[in-house]
């Protein structure tokens, strides 16, 4: 029976939705480790939407639900239906989604609250000690997720750092093409597009970050 992992998308597009590079790196790392992989997002409104072509702040209402399925070519489901047990491993893409969907990290900094359905379903998974993987952004819940003193990455962004250290959490930095690992509490980051200037530099972060997970899922 082949491994399972599940994917938490917050959108699609960087600046209000999942990163598209990141989350589909992932998907094709897992594919290639012959991992079967399952999209889930919030069926929730997003915090605003965003002309990625010019940048700004629209009008329009959109889904994140709705709008991560365009990245997942519709094979999604809700994260209501997510259940840990089904499942060996979680992995978080980033983008701004992250910040202000799956969060509020981007207006609250430090005093950011998690979506609390999020926090549950994550807690779920920490308890069966099943491993958590975070690239670029999402790095920064895990002070609130797992607790503090767990390190994570999100590369070298000394405000980023500075918010994850007044949580709590404990920053190391970390090069594009690397990740960190806390084998204690089964948690792998890497900067992903927090440094990438190419999809080719995202992916060797990414791809280290799905092998070490593969690797820990044995474990």
């Amino acid at each position: 029976m082949n491994k399972r992992v599940a994917v938490i998308l917050s959108g699609c597009g960087v600046q209000d939705g999942a990163e598209i590079y990141e989350a589909t790196l992932t998907m094709l790392r897992l594919d290639q480790r012959g991992i079967d992989y399952r999209c889930f997002a919030p069926d929730i409104d997003q915090h605003h939407v965003i002309d990625h072509l010019s940048g700004d702040v629209t009008t329009e209402r959109r889904n994140v639900l709705v709008e991560s399925a365009r990245l997942a070519r519709g094979e999604i489901e809700s994260l209501e239906a997510l259940e840990a047990d089904d499942f060996e491993g979680i992995v978080l893409p980033g983008g701004f989604g992250v910040a202000k969907n799956l969060s509020d990290f981007q207006a609250a900094g430090a005093d950011m609250e998690i979506l609390p359905l999020l926090r549950d379903k994550i807690e779920d998974f920490r308890e069966a000690r099943k491993p958590i993987g975070l690239m670029c952004i999402a790095s920064v819940l895990v002070p609130r997720l797992l607790g503090e003193g767990v390190p994570v990455t999100v590369g070298h962004d000394p405000g980023v750092a500075g918010a994850i250290s007044a949580m709590g959490g404990l920053h190391r930095s970390c090069k594009v093409d690397e990740i960190v690992v806390d084998h204690e509490h089964r948690v792998i980051t890497t900067p992903a597009y927090m440094l990438a200037e190419r999809i080719s530099d995202a992916a060797s972060g990414i791809f280290k970050l799905v092998d070490k997970l593969d690797e820990m899922m044995e474990q």
